[in-house]
């Protein structure tokens, strides 16, 4: 862990950090870690004390919460930043995708989303939203958003379960470049209950613009990846 300033003291709660740090290199991936109580009184420091190291390596992906347990997670998903679909990206990864619809439902676009799909204001819009899942377990909360003029039976013949990048290329249109804007953000309450994670956990918060070779807008897309299991990487070329 990082240290303190010079001349100032360590925190108490970074002494437990540390110590649990250590002790999650000896323990296996889903074991409980020590009681909250036990914590304290090994360390004579309040509960909340112990809480705040908790929290603190939660959000750098180390412990979960599981129910009431606080257990030892797995490795952070580690995603490149593609033009693809998180069905190709997970399975890459060695681990099992899934989807869980929540929204498949028609909207009338408003001025901003008009601009990007290049529609005019009020024109139909299909709406997807799913909760993306990684071995069973919500990682992200997806929002689709596609021209009906241009996918004029997606509600009807779009299985939610599948890969939407594989029926928009079985509908003839190919994905050729995006735009991506990656920021920091919390989960609002809805959110969280769909992604069971804390609305004060930290989330990756990504908006993209698809289009085609010809510049055509294919989908606006909002996604929300929790901060503590996933990541992203990306190889960055000289100009």
């Amino acid at each position: 862990m990082p240290a303190a300033p010079h001349g100032f003291p360590t925190p108490k709660y970074r002494t437990v950090t540390a110590y649990l740090s250590e002790l999650l290199d000896e323990l296996a991936e889903g074991t409980p870690i020590p009681a909250e109580r036990e914590l304290a009184v090994r360390f004579t420091v309040a509960r909340e004390t112990v809480r705040q190291a908790i929290r603190e390596l939660v959000v750098a992906g180390r412990l979960r919460r599981e129910g009431r347990a606080t257990v030892v997670a797995g490795p952070k998903l580690v995603q490149p930043l593609a033009l693809a679909s998180y069905t190709e990206g997970i399975r890459e990864a060695g681990r099992r995708p899934g989807r869980t619809a929540v929204t498949l439902g028609r909207l009338y676009a408003d001025a901003p989303l008009a601009e990007a799909l290049d529609i005019g204001p009020g024109e139909p819009v299909a709406h997807l939203e799913r909760v993306l899942l990684c071995d069973d377990q919500p990682v992200g909360l997806e929002n689709t958003y596609l021209p009906l003029r241009r996918f004029p039976r997606v509600l009807d013949e779009f299985d939610p379960s599948t890969s939407l990048y594989a029926y928009i290329e079985a509908c003839g249109v190919r994905f050729a470049t995006a735009s991506e804007r990656i920021e920091t953000t919390l989960a609002s309450p809805r959110e969280a209950r769909l992604l069971r994670t804390n609305p004060a956990l930290p989330m990756l918060h990504l908006n993209r613009l698809s289009r085609d070779a010809a510049g055509r807008p294919i989908e606006r897309v909002r996604s929300l990846f929790r901060g503590d299991r996933f990541s992203f990487t990306t190889t960055l070329h000289a100009p």
